[in-house]
């Protein structure tokens, strides 16, 4: 990380530890003592203490870099969003997609209640990761044998969360680089199937266990479909920190649960040919800038995240204020060098935040090693 951009990005992470350490402080005061008592209550509580530290990046996506978000549906699905519980499953285009889809789910009344199955690696980073443990989200080790329990019982557990909730699953398992898509072929190629160009290949075994365990009480799928302009750069979370702007389109189809297949294989299948549509729609895009056919929806920027970031900013100056008076830490050389050795413990965790969300880090496919004769049919 640059100099400058460590003074950009310092304060920011000043804000959002300190006050995400507070709300991890009171989370598991009622992880422990709410809890074991009534899992709807802590549930309840737990929303409102995650929307209060999430709505900080919403703020950033909203009003400090100025994301652009454009969302292209139909009416009916952008009436219910929010209004039920649903399975969402996107593409995994850029190193902020959670991001995006946080932002959806706060505009549509849910961001508080939003899960996602994640990486095991993510829980263990201070703030967000814990954050995300309290809000019960899904971690697995990339390891199906113990990953399909951990799953089951997972989604036993969202039976009875307060509805509406949304569990977030990136079905490509792995984010997208032009390294992992020439994999994705290679492995198309040898099984014969469709040759993505935009897309990686769907591991469908988490999607077919999703499908089969929430089909009774989870009525949809929104099926999305994120894309960035080829004019800018793909959004980052560096490039949000330094107050870069960019845009990202996101279409959103909607397929009832009830529709789909019954059996394994084809709830597979159905999964597949969604993302050789995926492929159509982006491959579309790219070449004629037409993104969507689908009605081009207003999703305003609604204050309530400046309010958020308001409030914290008051109550952490107070609280600091008073810190420093009582504790006369500036006074001394080892207060001074107390707060130095704080500031760049935030500098090192906001840089393990920016490290963890870059697509480089994310682990590659593991797919067949590559044949040169498969390569020249891919590139033909």
């Amino acid at each position: 990380m640059s100099f400058p951009a460590t003074i950009v990005i310092l304060p920011i992470g000043i804000l959002f530890i300190l006050s995400g350490l507070i709300v991890n402080i009171i989370q598991a005061i009622f992880f422990v003592l709410l809890r074991p008592i009534s899992k709807n209550c802590y549930r309840r509580v737990n929303k409102l203490l995650i929307e209060s530290l999430w709505l900080q990046l919403i703020w950033l996506i909203d009003w400090w870099a100025g994301i652009k978000i454009e969302l292209h549906t139909d009416s009916e699905t952008f009436q219910l969003m929010g209004k039920e519980n649903a399975l969402v499953i996107c593409n995994h285009r850029s190193d902020i997609d959670w991001l995006i889809g946080w932002v959806l789910a706060q505009r549509s009344g849910c961001l508080g209640s939003t899960v996602a199955i994640m990486k095991r690696e993510i829980k263990f980073l201070p703030v967000l990761g814990w954050s995300m443990w309290f809000a019960e989200y899904i971690f697995l080790e990339r390891n199906w044998t113990k990953d399909e329990t951990s799953l089951k019982s997972s989604f036993k557990h969202l039976e009875h969360m307060p509805p509406p909730f949304w569990l977030a699953l990136f079905v490509e398992g792995t984010r997208f680089t032009q390294t992992k898509l020439l994999q994705a072929q290679e492995f198309a190629a040898s099984k014969g199937l469709p040759i993505p160009r935009n897309v990686l290949i769907p591991r469908t075994k988490g999607f077919v266990t999703a499908v089969n365990n929430l089909r009774t009480f989870v009525p949809a799928i929104y099926n999305c479909t994120y894309a960035v302009p080829k004019s800018e750069a793909s959004p980052t979370l560096l490039r949000i920190f330094k107050g870069i702007s960019s845009s990202v389109k996101v279409q959103i189809k909607r397929q009832k649960m009830v529709e789909l297949p019954e059996t394994d294989d084809g709830i597979a299948q159905w999964c597949k040919d969604a993302f050789v549509a995926k492929d159509a729609l982006l491959e579309k895009y790219n070449t004629t800038e037409i993104f969507s056919d689908q009605e081009l929806q207003q999703i305003h920027r609604p204050k309530i995240s400046i309010v958020v970031v308001v409030c914290w900013l008051c109550l952490l100056g107070f609280l600091l204020y008073e810190f420093f008076q009582l504790t006369s830490l500036l006074s001394s050389w080892v207060g001074i060098l107390l707060t130095v050795f704080f500031l760049l413990l935030v500098t090192v965790i906001m840089e393990i935040f920016i490290q963890s969300s870059q697509s480089e880090r994310s682990k590659s496919m593991v797919l067949p090693t590559r044949d040169p004769l498969k390569q020249n049919l891919l590139h033909q």
